[in-house]
Protein backbone atom coordinates (compact mmCIF):
# COMPACT_ATOMS: atom_id res chain seq x y z
CA UNK A 1 0.00 0.00 0.00
CA UNK A 2 1.49 3.76 -0.98
CA UNK A 3 2.29 5.64 1.69
CA UNK A 4 4.07 8.79 0.07
CA UNK A 5 5.04 9.84 -3.16
CA UNK A 6 8.15 11.14 -4.73
CA UNK A 7 8.45 12.99 -7.49
CA UNK A 8 12.24 13.32 -9.27
CA UNK A 9 13.01 15.22 -12.41
CA UNK A 10 15.76 15.59 -14.48
CA UNK A 11 16.59 19.48 -15.56
CA UNK A 12 15.44 20.79 -18.86
CA UNK A 13 17.41 20.94 -21.73
CA UNK A 14 20.68 23.51 -21.61
CA UNK A 15 23.27 24.41 -24.30
CA UNK A 16 25.47 21.67 -23.75
CA UNK A 17 22.54 18.93 -23.88
CA UNK A 18 22.01 19.76 -27.45
CA UNK A 19 25.67 19.78 -28.35
CA UNK A 20 26.28 16.54 -26.42
CA UNK A 21 29.01 17.55 -24.55
CA UNK A 22 29.55 16.81 -20.62
CA UNK A 23 28.46 19.93 -18.61
CA UNK A 24 28.96 18.16 -14.97
CA UNK A 25 30.21 20.42 -12.68
CA UNK A 26 30.27 23.38 -14.98
CA UNK A 27 27.49 25.74 -14.41
CA UNK A 28 24.54 26.43 -17.18
CA UNK A 29 21.55 27.86 -17.31
CA UNK A 30 18.08 26.35 -18.95
CA UNK A 31 17.98 26.94 -22.52
CA UNK A 32 14.98 28.32 -23.96
CA UNK A 33 13.98 25.08 -24.85
CA UNK A 34 14.88 24.01 -21.24
CA UNK A 35 12.89 26.95 -20.17
CA UNK A 36 10.10 25.28 -22.13
CA UNK A 37 10.10 21.75 -20.95
CA UNK A 38 10.31 22.85 -17.09
CA UNK A 39 6.78 25.09 -17.62
CA UNK A 40 5.54 22.96 -19.33
CA UNK A 41 6.28 20.62 -16.66
CA UNK A 42 4.83 22.41 -14.04
CA UNK A 43 1.55 23.00 -15.75
CA UNK A 44 1.30 18.89 -16.23
CA UNK A 45 1.82 18.33 -12.30
CA UNK A 46 -0.90 21.07 -11.78
CA UNK A 47 -3.18 19.69 -13.89
CA UNK A 48 -2.68 16.44 -12.67
CA UNK A 49 -3.56 18.08 -9.36
CA UNK A 50 -0.20 17.47 -7.37
CA UNK A 51 1.41 19.48 -4.53
CA UNK A 52 4.50 19.69 -2.85
CA UNK A 53 5.60 20.28 0.62
CA UNK A 54 9.51 20.76 -0.04
CA UNK A 55 11.81 20.71 -3.29
CA UNK A 56 15.46 19.64 -2.87
CA UNK A 57 17.86 20.99 -5.71
CA UNK A 58 21.94 20.35 -6.30
CA UNK A 59 23.38 24.02 -6.53
CA UNK A 60 23.82 24.18 -10.10
CA UNK A 61 21.92 26.47 -11.82
CA UNK A 62 19.78 24.33 -14.52
CA UNK A 63 18.57 22.38 -11.14
CA UNK A 64 17.70 25.18 -9.24
CA UNK A 65 16.17 27.15 -12.49
CA UNK A 66 13.89 24.41 -13.41
CA UNK A 67 12.53 23.64 -9.49
CA UNK A 68 11.79 27.98 -9.86
CA UNK A 69 10.26 27.48 -13.61
CA UNK A 70 7.97 24.17 -12.17
CA UNK A 71 7.06 26.48 -9.02
CA UNK A 72 6.02 28.52 -10.76
CA UNK A 73 3.57 27.49 -13.39
CA UNK A 74 1.59 25.35 -10.56
CA UNK A 75 1.61 28.20 -8.21
CA UNK A 76 3.40 27.37 -5.82
CA UNK A 77 6.13 29.38 -5.37
CA UNK A 78 6.19 29.61 -1.67
CA UNK A 79 7.26 25.83 -1.44
CA UNK A 80 10.74 25.53 0.19
CA UNK A 81 13.65 24.71 -1.82
CA UNK A 82 17.11 23.26 0.20
CA UNK A 83 20.12 22.96 -2.42
CA UNK A 84 22.92 20.69 -1.71
CA UNK A 85 25.95 20.14 -3.47
CA UNK A 86 25.26 15.75 -3.04
CA UNK A 87 22.50 15.92 -5.46
CA UNK A 88 24.76 17.71 -8.08
CA UNK A 89 25.20 16.19 -11.70
CA UNK A 90 28.22 13.38 -12.29
CA UNK A 91 31.46 14.76 -12.00
CA UNK A 92 33.22 13.47 -15.51
CA UNK A 93 36.19 14.83 -14.69
CA UNK A 94 38.89 15.49 -17.49
CA UNK A 95 35.97 14.89 -19.92
CA UNK A 96 34.40 18.39 -18.85
CA UNK A 97 33.24 19.49 -22.14
CA UNK A 98 34.09 16.69 -24.14
CA UNK A 99 31.43 15.10 -26.50
CA UNK A 100 29.30 12.36 -24.47
CA UNK A 101 30.41 9.53 -27.40
CA UNK A 102 34.17 9.91 -25.77
CA UNK A 103 32.63 7.37 -22.74
CA UNK A 104 30.34 4.83 -22.41
CA UNK A 105 27.58 3.96 -19.91
CA UNK A 106 29.36 2.04 -16.97
CA UNK A 107 28.58 2.00 -13.17
CA UNK A 108 31.77 1.51 -11.38
CA UNK A 109 34.30 2.82 -14.13
CA UNK A 110 35.55 6.62 -13.24
CA UNK A 111 36.82 8.72 -15.88
CA UNK A 112 40.69 10.72 -15.34
CA UNK A 113 40.23 13.05 -12.98
CA UNK A 114 39.96 16.99 -13.98
CA UNK A 115 43.69 18.77 -13.10
CA UNK A 116 44.48 22.46 -12.96
CA UNK A 117 45.54 22.59 -16.34
CA UNK A 118 41.59 22.23 -17.48
CA UNK A 119 39.88 25.20 -18.99
CA UNK A 120 36.98 24.80 -16.30
CA UNK A 121 39.42 23.84 -13.44
CA UNK A 122 39.67 27.31 -12.30
CA UNK A 123 35.64 27.86 -12.83
CA UNK A 124 34.60 24.99 -10.85
CA UNK A 125 36.77 25.17 -8.10
CA UNK A 126 36.78 29.12 -7.35
CA UNK A 127 32.73 28.87 -7.21
CA UNK A 128 31.88 30.50 -3.60
CA UNK A 129 28.82 27.63 -4.27
CA UNK A 130 32.05 25.45 -3.04
CA UNK A 131 32.55 27.09 -0.28
CA UNK A 132 28.99 26.28 1.56
CA UNK A 133 29.42 22.57 1.54
CA UNK A 134 29.37 20.41 4.09
CA UNK A 135 32.98 18.85 3.34
CA UNK A 136 36.17 21.20 2.46
CA UNK A 137 36.13 22.80 -0.98
CA UNK A 138 39.75 20.11 -1.28
CA UNK A 139 37.33 16.89 -0.67
CA UNK A 140 34.87 17.64 -3.20
CA UNK A 141 35.22 15.12 -6.24
CA UNK A 142 37.55 15.54 -9.12
CA UNK A 143 35.96 12.86 -11.13
CA UNK A 144 33.15 9.84 -10.41
CA UNK A 145 31.53 6.82 -11.43
CA UNK A 146 27.71 6.90 -10.83
CA UNK A 147 28.65 4.81 -7.84
CA UNK A 148 30.55 7.50 -6.19
CA UNK A 149 27.41 9.58 -7.41
CA UNK A 150 25.29 7.36 -5.02
CA UNK A 151 27.91 7.02 -2.63
CA UNK A 152 28.09 11.12 -2.30
CA UNK A 153 24.10 11.26 -2.23
CA UNK A 154 23.06 8.53 0.17
CA UNK A 155 23.97 10.79 3.28
CA UNK A 156 22.00 13.34 1.94
CA UNK A 157 19.06 10.94 1.25
CA UNK A 158 19.74 9.20 4.94
CA UNK A 159 19.88 12.23 6.87
CA UNK A 160 18.08 14.74 5.25
CA UNK A 161 15.36 14.04 2.73
CA UNK A 162 14.09 10.86 4.19
CA UNK A 163 12.58 12.79 7.58
CA UNK A 164 10.81 14.61 5.41
CA UNK A 165 9.51 11.98 3.82
CA UNK A 166 8.51 10.18 6.78
CA UNK A 167 6.68 13.05 8.38
CA UNK A 168 3.98 12.66 5.57
CA UNK A 169 5.13 15.76 3.04
CA UNK A 170 5.48 15.03 -0.72
CA UNK A 171 8.52 16.04 -2.27
CA UNK A 172 10.38 17.02 -5.23
CA UNK A 173 13.76 16.58 -6.19
CA UNK A 174 15.06 18.72 -8.96
CA UNK A 175 18.44 17.28 -9.81
CA UNK A 176 20.32 15.89 -13.07
CA UNK A 177 20.09 12.35 -14.96
CA UNK A 178 22.95 10.88 -12.87
CA UNK A 179 22.07 11.91 -9.70
CA UNK A 180 18.07 11.09 -10.27
CA UNK A 181 19.19 7.61 -12.11
CA UNK A 182 21.70 6.73 -8.78
CA UNK A 183 18.80 7.45 -6.49
CA UNK A 184 16.31 5.25 -8.80
CA UNK A 185 18.91 2.54 -8.86
CA UNK A 186 18.88 2.62 -4.40
CA UNK A 187 14.95 3.24 -4.33
CA UNK A 188 14.35 0.20 -7.02
CA UNK A 189 17.24 -2.23 -6.22
CA UNK A 190 17.86 -2.00 -9.99
CA UNK A 191 21.36 -3.79 -10.82
CA UNK A 192 24.47 -2.67 -12.14
CA UNK A 193 24.29 -3.70 -15.05
CA UNK A 194 20.78 -2.75 -15.52
CA UNK A 195 21.24 0.89 -13.91
CA UNK A 196 23.65 1.70 -17.03
CA UNK A 197 20.67 1.26 -19.47
CA UNK A 198 18.03 3.42 -17.29
CA UNK A 199 17.41 6.26 -19.08
CA UNK A 200 15.43 9.53 -18.27
CA UNK A 201 14.39 12.36 -20.52
CA UNK A 202 14.45 15.67 -19.71
CA UNK A 203 11.81 17.76 -18.16
CA UNK A 204 9.87 14.77 -17.80
CA UNK A 205 8.30 14.07 -13.70
CA UNK A 206 9.13 10.42 -12.53
CA UNK A 207 6.79 9.72 -9.93
CA UNK A 208 7.27 7.07 -6.98
CA UNK A 209 4.75 5.56 -5.05
CA UNK A 210 6.79 4.35 -1.60
CA UNK A 211 5.81 2.10 1.16
CA UNK A 212 6.60 2.77 4.73
CA UNK A 213 9.76 1.46 4.54
CA UNK A 214 10.58 3.77 1.45
CA UNK A 215 10.84 0.97 -1.36
CA UNK A 216 8.22 1.52 -4.31
CA UNK A 217 4.79 -0.61 -4.07
CA UNK A 218 4.39 0.01 -8.43
CA UNK A 219 6.60 0.58 -10.93
CA UNK A 220 8.03 4.18 -11.48
CA UNK A 221 6.03 6.46 -13.46
CA UNK A 222 7.16 8.97 -16.18
CA UNK A 223 4.44 11.31 -16.11
CA UNK A 224 3.17 13.14 -19.46
CA UNK A 225 2.09 12.10 -23.42
CA UNK A 226 4.01 8.53 -23.40
CA UNK A 227 4.56 8.61 -26.88
CA UNK A 228 6.15 11.99 -26.30
CA UNK A 229 8.33 10.47 -23.70
CA UNK A 230 9.64 7.32 -25.63
CA UNK A 231 10.26 9.53 -28.37
CA UNK A 232 12.29 11.88 -26.03
CA UNK A 233 14.03 8.83 -24.21
CA UNK A 234 15.30 6.77 -28.15
CA UNK A 235 16.63 10.51 -28.70
CA UNK A 236 18.75 10.42 -25.61
CA UNK A 237 20.20 6.95 -26.12
CA UNK A 238 20.95 7.33 -30.10
CA UNK A 239 22.42 10.96 -29.04
CA UNK A 240 25.81 8.68 -28.55
CA UNK A 241 25.77 6.74 -31.54
CA UNK A 242 25.08 9.56 -33.61
CA UNK A 243 28.07 11.37 -32.75
CA UNK A 244 29.98 8.12 -32.31
CA UNK A 245 29.65 7.39 -36.40
CA UNK A 246 29.95 11.14 -37.46
CA UNK A 247 33.58 10.84 -35.53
Amino acid sequence: MSKCKLFLLRHGDGAWNKENRFCSWVDQKLSENGVVEAQECGRLLKEQGYQFDQVFTSILSHSIQMAWLVLEAMGQEWVPVTKSWRLNERHYGALIVLNRAEMARSYDITPPPIDETHPYYAEIYTDRRYSTCDVPKEELPKTESLKEVLDRLLPYWNDVIVPVIESGQTVLISAHGNSCRALLKHLEDISETEIVNVTLPTGVPVLLELDEDLRPVKPRQLLGNQAKIQAAIKKVEDQGKVNAQNK
